[in-house]
């Protein structure tokens, strides 16, 4: 299915649907009348028409290109929420009044869509963040961003008690599908996805050994699914 169809589907009110952009951390979410788009790299800006807000972990190549965050700006007129570094990028490309740097403890409201923003484990990057989104009918995941696993992800879990969350299992140093599972146990999601890293099967092989509890898929990229 393509980003289009993904934009204009019609969705019940307890559902998301969701694209993987890339091999990274790239997703486009949809739920019943938002459209979030988080570290959009090596896609085609042009394929987004309808999107709400555009989410930035971090300054990386492989999760900020600041023309492809421009191109889905101008053609959606979009806000964009980014980590430090990246909103510093971004100043002159995104009009004030829509680029909203994200803090660290954060709560930030657009459109109807909870964003909480939360650390990330990420030695390489200077100013990572993970996020944890609420769409508007109350579905929540958890996006990691290139994180490895760190204690407060437990408070994170039992805070927010995510639907999903998207567990980094590799490219980003140190991070392995072991390492992936190990996000999965502390936010105890309903559902734990593995993304950032091909490595899907040894992740929900973990998995299901220390947490069978815990619901896990892997996905393809540029396929549709939805949630629930």
């Amino acid at each position: 299915m393509s980003i289009e169809e993904l934009e204009n589907m019609s969705l019940r009110i307890s559902e998301i649907a969701f694209i993987w952009l890339n091999d990274y951390a790239g997703l486009i979410v949809k739920s019943p009348n938002r459209v979030m788009v988080i570290d959009p790299a090596e896609v085609n800006p042009d394929d987004f028409s309808k999107v709400t807000v555009t989410l930035i972990t971090h300054e990386h190549y492989d999760h900020l290109d600041e023309s492809i965050v421009g191109s889905i700006h101008a053609n959606t007129k979009c806000s964009v929420i980014a980590d430090h570094t990246s909103y510093r990028r971004l100043r002159e490309l995104i009009p004030s009044d829509k680029l909203i740097e994200a803090r660290i403890g954060e709560k930030i409201d657009v459109d109807d869509i909870n964003v909480n923003v939360e650390p990330s484990n990420h030695p390489p990057a200077s100013t990572p963040v993970s996020f944890v989104i609420a769409a508007e009918n109350g579905v929540t995941f958890y996006h990691t961003s290139d994180s490895l696993p760190f204690s407060e992800m437990n408070k994170i879990g039992l805070t927010y008690k995510p639907d999903i969350t998207f567990c980094t299992i590799g490219i980003a140093p140190g991070t392995s599908p072991k390492t992936g599972a190990e996000i999965a146990k502390l936010t105890r999601p309903k559902l734990a996805i593995p993304y950032h890293g091909t490595q899907s099967s040894e992740f929900i092989k973990i998995l299901s050994k220390e947490a069978p509890n815990i619901k896990s898929m892997a996905m393809q990229k540029n396929k549709l699914y939805k949630y629930p």
